[in-house]
């Protein structure tokens, strides 16, 4: 049998019903409702002065006076200085509304202000800004040719002619090896796709490529994906992110980039093309002329080998364990779960995302090997605040 419920406008009516019935002492009536003597009289008193039921109503605790409440001169004074100047915020209007009354010697703070202009309509909120979680330190030891690619692009500067140079390079990690340094006009995804083709065709494939958080390598979207890592999670390889602002977790190619920049471009050069010659010229010297400390005096050309790992004339799907239920993205950058929509991640559309039952209602969601978030069925939302913390990783079974 369910819990019956009542409201306190409920227990106020029976209240003084049992109070007028007179079968009671006013102590004992007030002991059965659990409230105090004091409060029992106010009620009373208060159905007194009315004889309506609708003064138990409980009332507005809002005070009738403001003492400290901004004058209304001032509040129109502010808000036509906003009408002239729309773009103008707080502690703009507050410079001119001084200037134009110096007389005026209390006015409201910064903060009042915004309260002024935000009862009035005058605000727009601020987009929130979506964080997700960060995977934390690379971890992976570096021991072996191909176990780690690096890469980043060194700050962008303008050559010559004005146009600007954006220098993507890719190295191994292990022997210094550097594949590419590739003069770019912007740092997007379709070139920096074409370079990676052309190098896992002449090179093979790595297991890792660790680079920073920036465009394209990553993005707000779940898991930090971007088009570009979804592209490398297919081929098999795991992308390593280093921590946002630590650029010592990507040391060694850091160490190279500030050779790059005082041999290649101090001052620049004319145009992008004589700029990508210079690049040609570093590499070649940095890869077979110049010796490493590191590697024992050699050249990182003598360290590095071919990885063993080709690239596949077509690329392969993900395949996940048999306990996995397994979704595809659709072009609305979701999925049906339960004849329900899920919104997922517009870089995942025409992927296949996996997710594992781990309790009731719960699912923890993968693409591949890499943790997307959790899937609670009660609100159909995947939630990635939950970190790394307190859930079963599926990168161990992998």
């Amino acid at each position: 049998m369910p819990w019956k419920e009542e409201l306190p406008m409920e227990q106020r009516l029976r209240f003084i019903g049992d109070y007028l019935n007179g079968y009671f002492s006013f102590a004992e009536i007030c002991e059965r409702y659990g409230i105090s003597r004091k409060t029992g009289y106010k009620w009373i008193n208060r159905y007194h002065e009315s004889g309506n039921p609708d003064s138990l109503i409980d009332k507005s605790r809002r005070p009738h006076h403001f003492p400290t409440k901004t004058p209304e001169i001032i509040t129109e004074a502010l808000l036509s200085v906003r009408d002239k100047h729309p773009t103008w915020g707080p502690r703009k209007l507050l410079w001119r509304v001084e200037r134009d009354h110096p007389d005026w010697i209390y006015l409201p703070a910064p903060s009042t202000v915004s309260l002024i202009l935000q009862r009035n309509g005058l605000t727009r909120k601020r987009r929130k800004r979506i964080r997700r979680p960060h995977p934390g330190k690379p971890m992976t030891v570096i021991t072996e040719a191909n176990q780690v690619w690096t890469l980043d692009f060194k700050g962008q500067f303008k050559t010559g002619d004005g146009v600007y140079c954006y220098p993507l390079t890719i190295a191994d990690g292990f022997s210094r090896y550097i594949f590419a340094c590739k003069g770019l006009l912007s740092p997007s995804h379709d070139p920096v796709k074409q370079a990676f083709k052309r190098l896992f065709r002449e090179y093979g494939l790595p297991l890792r490529i660790r680079s920073d958080n920036g465009t394209p390598f990553a993005s707000v979207a779940l898991g930090r994906l971007s088009r570009l890592s979804v592209w490398w999670i297919r081929l098999g390889i795991l992308p390593e992110l280093i921590a946002p602002g630590c650029p010592q977790q990507n040391g060694r190619h850091e160490r190279m980039h500030k050779t790059l920049k005082y041999e290649t471009t101090i001052p620049p050069a004319e145009n992008l093309q004589r700029q990508q010659h210079r690049f040609n010229s570093f590499l070649y010297e940095f890869n077979y002329e110049r010796p490493h400390e590191a590697l024992g005096m050699k050249v990182p050309a003598g360290v590095h080998i071919q990885s063993p790992r080709p690239f596949p004339a077509r690329l392969p799907q993900i395949e996940y364990p048999a306990h996995f239920e397994v979704r595809r993205v659709s072009h609305n950058a979701g999925f049906r779960w339960k004849s329900k929509y899920v919104s997922a991640s517009h870089v995942l559309i025409d992927e296949y995302i996996g997710l594992e039952e781990i309790d009731n209602g719960i699912w923890e969601v993968y693409f591949g090997p890499i943790w997307l978030g959790r899937l609670d069925e009660r609100v159909m939302k995947i939630e990635d605040k939950y970190g790394r913390l307190k859930r079963k990783s599926y990168r161990k079974k992998v």
